[in-house]
């Protein structure tokens, strides 16, 4: 069977059985602050689990993308090493919320596994837990009596506690899991080694492929367990690894999921893969990098999620550099590769995740333009490796010679301090420096780098550090009104209250809402509190749009609401201290409505500037991100080169023109999204949409969206907008910001005064613009006038000094505080010294502004003869000027604070060199 083939038959086998198929999450996350990426099939299921949602239907199935390089599921450093180690990959999974339990979960997987697709019943093994008497959790005999129906004794086995009880968290739902597993080995190995004395045991050839996991306790916060109302069933198989089993291959990559992949790089790169799992077979690898890392970075482009320099984004940079350094360094591959593979991944997923290919130019662009730019950084990062001057290694380490594979000595040790540089500056991954330098018979002081790292995560960590007290729930259920009633299976401690109710969209106070429960957290910022209700009027941050802010008043005292934000579909108000009274029956809930007014204005002005984005750029230009709040609105859309004055003109003027035109609003709360798909509204891709979602429209010609924002009720309400500037964020990504209503004219109004101040400078000349083009005509002449008499100055200095240089140990020295104070001059100077003296060290010392500043010319042969490094030296005498510098082995530059440390610096040097 084909992988298409394979997929297909799960879905239609669960299909058949009564599962609604419901289509993958995005791989980026945006309510969920516990995760970075969806890593399981579980995790858009997560709020139903909780009891803070209602599913779809009783049973769903699916095939969800994941991802695993952060956190403890860290497998980067392995992919392409071994076999079946991947960045993303597809999870099978069939999940029933109160509805069949253990026998039919047990039987259905069963019925696939042997009768659909075929595997051989003698080769399967099934686990179940084998309890747990510290825990006191008993073993799981129900599901041991389901499985005997279909697997001898002997091939049902007792797993561990870590094997085979699965729980979401320290509290919540949990219960044992039976994993199903796979031998396929010969008959030979077979009959030598029983299969079930191999299962969980890291053979390679005995294989866990599916999980069922079996949700029928609630662990409390005393870490006790009493059985859920309802029962659950969350499973999940690795579509890879059923593929491998199912198409007899031993390893992954020999699957047809990634055969096309390795055929095309085996083509462009004119090399011979050969499915060599060798450690040292590095071509093989640098093909299996590619052939996976593609995936997870063009997927997670796809989903909303740009590289970045920081958080999700880094790490798709991260996967994205890694691959373009393996081609690099092993495929020979010296320019953009990584993106040629895109339209053939968009064609082979485009009937299961059609996302890619909707967005195939722009992921490829965005892909091209980070592969430019690393490419560019790699050159420069070989250039700065050049430049370092190794550390001596007068003796012969073990390590290191183990690291030049032979009894050579090791001449020098790069720093750790300068792997570091290399790694935070150039993005070079340690491991490619320890690479180029064995080639230059260096070694790298591992140590030292990843101390320099250590210090970095440990103030990255300090910064992020946040700790989360358990939530609390203040009232027995019955208290808690309708929205509590009857809608949880995990009890009161975890809520209990199905979906919060917002009811922002028409009120924006009311007096009988209910807390449901509580919690403490703590950051650098100090203590805060979060509080959820049963029913709320303010708008939890989402969707671009900031959270609202007001205040809760309970039983009389007024607390402030700092935030407000969303955890999964949670509404958190964020408060600064806990009510007095926090058991009050009813809590009035007051937005600001002020500041909630300016905010409503800017969600339309986005719609309608979206629109005109359209209308003007071209349907390629849609929204990439935005953020709205009360001050201003940012649009991020995708487009690939800089939009022109004229451009952003027409859209100014446009949303202007609807604005005037008072379109009225048009709200559909509930819509399917199926008959939303079909009245045109613009739907976004790296969303996760409902069954029923909300369609915002101003006039059905022009803009049409699915919006949970808040909006005025007319356009003319917004009053005004005006863009006020137009940037690149991301390779084919730009951005707009924009103002509107009293933003807009407070800003129009001072550019007036600004304007209005000019003339007046200039004695109200007829024409500012020429008058101002004058000024600038006459600044340049005078600057070329300037210019020439410093140099004039710089030739006669540079005669004066010519006699000056002195011998020193076979090179000529010229240490010299001059006159000038241009640095541009200096450096000219130093140029035409060194060019017409040779084989010579200049050092200058120059007082600009009140400012210290160094100068080091050294000729290139000195570099090369006697390992002289400008770049070295300068760093030495910044220490006495109070500054610090750098530059190349042959010329560099610093600054400093303290003018009267000069002198002192320019003695130094002879003792230095």
């Amino acid at each position: 069977m084909t992988s298409h083939e394979i997929r297909n038959a799960f879905l239609d086998f669960f299909r058949s059985k009564g599962h609604k198929i419901v289509p993958s999450a995005p791989l980026v996350l945006k309510n969920d602050p516990t995760l970075m990426f969806t890593n399981s099939g579980m995790v858009q299921f997560k709020d139903y689990f909780l009891g803070n949602g209602t599913p779809p239907a009783p049973r769903i199935a699916d095939t969800q993308k994941c991802l695993r390089v952060s956190g403890k599921h860290n497998d980067l450093e392995d992919v392409g090493f071994d076999g079946t180690h991947h960045t993303m990959f597809e999870m099978l999974g069939n999940w029933s919320f109160g509805d069949y339990f253990k026998e039919d979960a047990i039987a259905w997987s069963w019925e696939l596994l042997t009768k659909v697709l075929g595997l051989q019943p003698d080769r399967l093994y099934a686990t179940v837990f084998g309890g747990d008497e510290k825990e006191g959790l008993a073993s799981d005999e129900e599901a041991r009596d389901f499985w005997r129906k279909y697997l001898p004794v002997n091939h049902i086995l007792d797993g561990s506690k870590k094997d085979n009880y699965w729980e979401m968290r320290a509290r919540g739902p949990c219960g044992p899991c039976s994993e199903i597993h796979y031998d396929f080995r010969s008959d030979e190995d077979r009959a030598k080694i029983p299969g079930e004395k191999l299962v969980n045991q890291d053979d390679p050839s005995v294989v866990e492929i599916w999980n069922n996991v079996f949700m029928q306790f609630e662990r409390k916060a005393d870490s006790s367990l009493v059985p859920l109302p309802a029962k659950h069933v969350d499973t999940g198989m690795g579509f890879e690894r059923l593929c491998m089993v199912l198409q007899g291959k031993r390893y992954t990559y020999d699957t047809d999921i990634f055969t096309p992949f390795i055929t095309f790089i085996e083509k462009t790169s004119n090399k011979k893969y050969h499915g060599s799992y060798d450690r040292s077979a590095l071509t093989d690898v640098a093909m299996r990098v590619v052939a996976d890392h593609i995936r997870a970075v063009a997927f997670t482009i796809a989903d909303g999620q740009l590289p970045a320099s920081g958080g999700a984004g880094y790490v798709i940079r991260r996967i994205l550099r890694r691959a373009v350094r393996y081609y690099y360094s092993f495929l020979e591959i010296k320019e953009p590769f990584l993106n040629k593979l895109v339209p053939l991944l968009a064609d082979e997923f485009a009937e299961v995740f059609p996302e890619l290919k909707a967005q195939q130019d722009f992921v490829q662009k965005v892909i091209l333009e980070e592969e430019r730019s690393f490419l560019r950084t790699l050159e420069n990062g070989l250039k700065r490796l050049d430049s370092i001057a190794p550390l001596p290694s007068p003796l012969r380490r073990e390590d290191e010679v183990s690291l030049l594979g032979g009894d050579e000595r090791v001449t020098g040790i790069i720093s750790g301090e300068d792997a570091f540089e290399l790694f935070d500056t150039f993005g070079f991954p340690v491991d490619l420096t320890e690479l180029i330098a064995r080639e230059k018979g260096l070694s790298v002081d591992i140590k030292g780098f990843e101390k320099a790292l250590q210090i970095q995560k440990n103030r990255s960590k300090a910064d992020a550090e946040k700790q989360v007290g358990d939530w609390v729930a203040p009232l027995p259920s019955p208290q808690r009104g309708e929205a509590a009633a009857g809608k949880s299976s995990f009890g009161e401690d975890l809520g209990g209250l199905g979906a919060v109710e917002f009811v922002g969209y028409d009120e924006l106070s009311i007096a009988d809402a209910k807390v449901v429960k509580y919690r403490a957290v703590k950051d650098k910022k100090g203590m805060q509190y979060q509080i959820v209700l049963n029913k709320t009027p303010f708008y939890a941050e989402s969707g671009g749009q900031m959270g609202d802010t007001g205040y809760m008043e309970f039983d009389g005292e007024r607390i402030d609401v700092l935030d407000t934000k969303k955890e999964n579909d949670l509404i958190i108000h964020i408060i600064s201290k806990v009510p007095e009274n926090i058991k009050v029956e009813s809590v009035i809930a007051q937005v600001n409505a002020t500041k909630r007014s300016a905010t409503s204005k800017n969600p339309p002005a986005t719609h309608l500037m979206h629109a005109a984005v359209h209308h003007i750029l071209g349907k390629h230009a849609v929204q990439k991100g935005q953020n709205v709040d009360d001050e201003r609105l940012r649009f991020d859309f995708s487009h690939f080169q800089a939009v022109t004055k004229d451009e952003l003109a027409e859209i100014e003027h446009l949303v202007n023109q609807k604005i005037r035109e008072n379109i009225q609003l048009e709200e559909v709360r509930n819509m399917p999204i199926e008959e939303a798909r079909q009245t045109g509204a613009m739907m976004l891709f790296g969303e996760k949409y409902g069954e029923n979602v909300r369609v915002i429209t101003f006039d059905k010609d022009f803009s049409r969206e699915l919006c949970g924002g808040t909006h005025v009720p007319a356009t003319g309400e917004i009053g005004l907008f005006k863009i006020v500037s137009e940037s690149a964020v991301a390779a084919g990504v730009r951005r707009i910001e924009a103002i509107t209503a009293d933003e807009a004219e407070a800003y129009i109004n001072d550019k007036l005064n600004k304007l209005s101040t000019v003339e007046e400078l200039l004695k109200h000349p007829k024409d500012v613009v020429q008058k101002v083009e004058d000024l600038q005509d006459e600044n340049k002449r005078l600057q070329k006038q300037i210019e020439a008499m410093l140099l004039e100055q710089a030739a006669s200095l540079q005669k004066e000094l010519r006699a000056e240089f002195v011998q020193q140990d076979g090179f000529q020295l010229l240490v010299k505080r001059l006159p000038l104070s241009d640095a541009n001059t200096v450096k000219t100077l130093a140029y035409n010294l060194e060019k017409e003296v040779g084989n010579a060290v200049i050092v200058f010392g120059t007082v600009s502004n009140d400012k210290p500043q160094l100068t080091i010319r050294i000729s290139d042969d000195l570099v090369q003869a006697k390992g002289l490094n400008a770049g070295t030296l300068i760093r030495e005498l910044a220490k006495e000027i109070k500054g610090g510098g750098g530059g190349q082995a042959f010329f560099a530059t610093a600054g400093g604070s303290d003018v009267n440390g000069l002198d002192a610096a320019l003695a130094r040097v002879v003792q230095l060199i």
